[in-house]
């Protein structure tokens, strides 16, 4: 009997190797700043230059942050990290366009 996977077969769930936040610091450069409850300091840094790197130039409002915001969220569950976001409005505001 083999022991190896399947493509289809759920891996068993893994505890998180850290903890992001990610916050939005407002309108003026840098926007974003990456803090971190726990986690092993190199994969943290890693992952906060690459989340930096997708979110450097752009406010929440900006129509490309919602494409790299799940860009983050991936990177983030391929980490198997705890990912927070604090944009500093409630979540409700979050998702819903602001109008013309």
């Amino acid at each position: 009997m083999s022991t190896l996977s399947t493509p289809g077969e759920a891996l068993p769930r893994q505890p998180p190797r850290g903890h992001v936040r990610i916050v939005y610091l407002g309108p003026v450069a840098p926007h974003w700043d990456v803090q971190s409850d726990f986690g092993e300091r190199a994969l943290i840094e890693e992952f906060r230059q690459r989340a930096l790197a997708r979110l450097v130039l752009l406010p929440p409002h900006d129509p490309q942050f919602r494409r790299n915001r799940e860009r983050v969220v991936r990177d983030a569950e391929r980490e198997n990290l705890i990912l927070e976001w604090d944009l500093g409005i409630p979540e409700e505001e979050e998702l819903v366009p602001a109008a013309p």
